[in-house]
């Protein structure tokens, strides 16, 4: 294998790239300056070796606690659960909540050998134990291992007199009726409100 072949099949390993864009991006590094490259892979090597999961909630930080676990301004009653440290951004950028998190490190995924014990599954519950969190918000994706674990946090956490709620799901603005699903339709419809 050439090294053009070997930096396009590893650029095609990257979610969301495929072989043709892979392959654009190394056609880009060649013909870039060297340090453009030489940046690129500076900020990879750094981003490997000082980037780590928060000792508190598991989300990537290069500080322990984290940003948002430190701050003063956030809701310490209340813990929004996600899958993977990307959901915290997504959740961060509507400006809208403004509580604390738990990222469980995946979803439950029986048949990818994924159970309890390989997610951040204790931790939350040690949280939820110390008495300070009043609401569990879980934010697992609406697929069907995500709703696996929402049920799954759900029966663990009830016993602990803790308040559970699950975000609401449905068709996303400027989404047709024609072209959703039926159970986006469906959850749509269950999770409808008053027009006041």
């Amino acid at each position: 294998m050439s090294a053009i072949d070997d930096l396009t099949a590893e650029l095609a390993r990257l979610p969301g790239v495929g072989r043709k864009t892979a392959l654009r991006l190394t056609y880009h590094l060649i013909k870039a300056p060297a340090e453009h490259a030489e940046r690129l892979a500076r900020a990879v090597i750094a981003v490997r070796e000082r980037v780590h999961p928060c000792e508190v909630c598991g989300n990537l930080t290069e500080d322990d606690p984290c940003a948002i676990c430190r701050s003063e301004r956030r809701d310490r009653t209340l813990v929004c659960v996600v899958e993977d440290a990307a959901d915290v951004g997504a959740v961060e950028r509507t400006g809208e909540y403004r509580g604390l998190y738990h990222v469980l490190g995946g979803r439950l995924a029986p048949l990818d050998g994924i159970g309890p014990d390989e997610l951040n599954v204790l931790p939350l519950l040690d949280r939820v134990k110390e008495g300070d969190v009043a609401e569990v918000v879980i934010a697992t994706n609406p697929s069907v291992e995500g709703e696996a674990t929402a049920v799954y946090l759900q029966k663990l956490l009830r016993p602990l007199g803790v308040t559970t709620t699950r975000i609401g799901r449905g068709l996303p603005v400027g989404g047709d009726l024609e072209y959703a699903d039926g159970v986006t339709i469906a959850e749509a419809l269950h999770n409808r409100r008053r027009l006041e």
